[in-house]
C-alpha cells in the first residue's frame, strides 16, 4: 500500500533563491571591500614611499633658494613661485569661461544636432593629451604672435587644457540637479537667470568645486604644455612676476633635474621637489574641500 505524499501549501518556493543570492552578496562585499583595501594600502604606500626620502630633508633654504645649474645646494623657489602664478593665471580663465559654456549647454541651448556634436566635441578635447595643447600654445603663442616662451602663454594654454573639463562638469552637475527645485524657483517668481545663480548653482556647487579641485591639481602637476609653452628655466629672480619671463615649474624642474641636470645632489633635489610637489597637490585638493564642507553644513540647516 502506497502511502500518500504531503506537501506543505505554505512553503517558500523561492527560499533556496534567497539563500542563494545572500551568498552572492556577501561575496560581492567581500571583493568590494578587499579591492578597497588594497587600492587605499596602494595609494598610502605611494605616498610613503614619494614622501619618506624628501621631506624630511626640507629646508627653507630649499624652498626659497635660486635652482642651481653647477653648484651643489640649489633650491625651488622661482619654479614654486611660477607653479602657483601659472596655476592661478590658467584658474582665473577656465572657471568663469567653463562654467558659462557649462551652463549654456545645460539651460540654453537648444536640443539639437549641432549641440549633440559640440558636446561629442568638448568631451573628446578633454581626453585629448597634454601635449597637443602644448603643440597649439607653440603654434598660438610662440610662432603667430612670436613672444617666445613666457608665463602668458603657459598659463592660457593651461586654461585651454582645462575648459573642456570644467565645461563638462559644470553641464552635468546642473542636469544632476533636481527638475523640481527648477520649477518650484520658477514658481516663486524667480527669473531664469535668478534661478541659475541662486539655485541651480549653489545645489550643483559641490560637483563644479570638486571638478576645479581635479584640473587645479592636474594643472599644478602638468609638465608637457610647460616645456612647450614656457620653457625649462627661469628668469632667475625669485619674485618675478613678469607675464613675459620664462615659467619653468616646479613639474618641469623636477624633470629636468631627474633627467638632464649635471649637478651633484640631482637624486636628493628630485626627491625633495617631488615631495613638495605631491604635499601642495595634497594641499590645494583639502583646501578645495572647506568650501565643500561649508556648503554641507549650510543645506543642511
Amino acid at each position: 500500500m502506497k502511502q500518500a505524499v504531503t506537501t506543505n501549501p505554505f512553503a517558500n518556493p523561492f527560499s533556496g533563491k534567497k539563500s542563494l543570492n545572500r551568498l552572492k552578496d556577501r561575496l560581492f562585499t567581500s571583493v568590494v571591500w578587499t579591492l578597497g583595501i588594497i587600492i587605499i594600502a596602494f595609494i598610502f604606500g605611494l605616498l610613503y614611499l614619494i614622501l619618506q626620502d624628501g621631506l624630511p630633508k626640507l629646508t627653507w633654504d630649499f624652498l626659497f633658494g635660486l635652482p642651481s645649474e653647477i653648484e651643489e645646494g640649489g633650491g625651488i623657489g622661482p619654479t614654486l613661485l611660477n607653479s602657483f602664478y601659472i596655476l592661478f593665471i590658467s584658474l582665473v580663465i577656465a572657471i568663469p569661461l567653463g562654467m558659462a559654456a557649462g551652463i549654456y549647454l545645460a539651460e540654453f541651448a537648444p536640443d539639437n544636432k549641432l549641440i549633440g556634436f559640440v558636446r561629442i566635441c568638448v568631451e573628446g578635447l578633454a581626453s585629448v593629451p597634454s601635449i597637443i595643447f602644448g603643440l597649439f600654445g607653440i603654434a598660438l603663442f610662440v610662432e603667430y604672435f612670436q613672444i617666445g616662451l613666457t608665463i602668458l602663454g603657459g598659463g592660457i594654454s593651461l586654461a585651454f587644457l582645462n575648459l573642456p573639463v570644467l565645461t563638462r562638469v559644470t553641464e552635468e552637475s546642473i542636469r544632476a540637479v533636481p527638475k523640481e527645485l527648477k520649477s518650484a524657483s520658477f514658481a516663486l517668481g524667480a527669473t531664469h537667470l535668478q534661478t541659475i545663480s541662486r539655485a541651480l548653482i549653489p545645489a550643483s556647487l559641490n560637483g563644479i568645486i570638486t571638478g576645479i579641485c581635479l584640473v587645479a591639481g592636474r594643472a599644478f602637476g602638468e609638465s608637457a604644455v610647460i616645456i612647450l609653452t614656457a620653457g625649462v628655466t627661469t628668469s632667475g629672480e625669485m619674485w618675478d612676476f613678469s607675464l613675459f619671463s620664462p615659467g619653468a615649474t616646479l613639474a618641469v624642474h623636477l624633470w629636468y633635474v631627474q633627467s638632464e641636470a649635471i649637478v651633484g645632489d640631482a637624486q636628493e633635489i628630485a626627491q625633495k621637489a617631488a615631495a613638495v610637489l605631491v604635499f601642495v597637490v595634497l594641499l590645494i585638493n583639502l583646501l578645495f574641500r572647506i568650501p565643500l564642507w561649508l556648503n554641507t553644513r549650510r543645506t543642511k540647516r
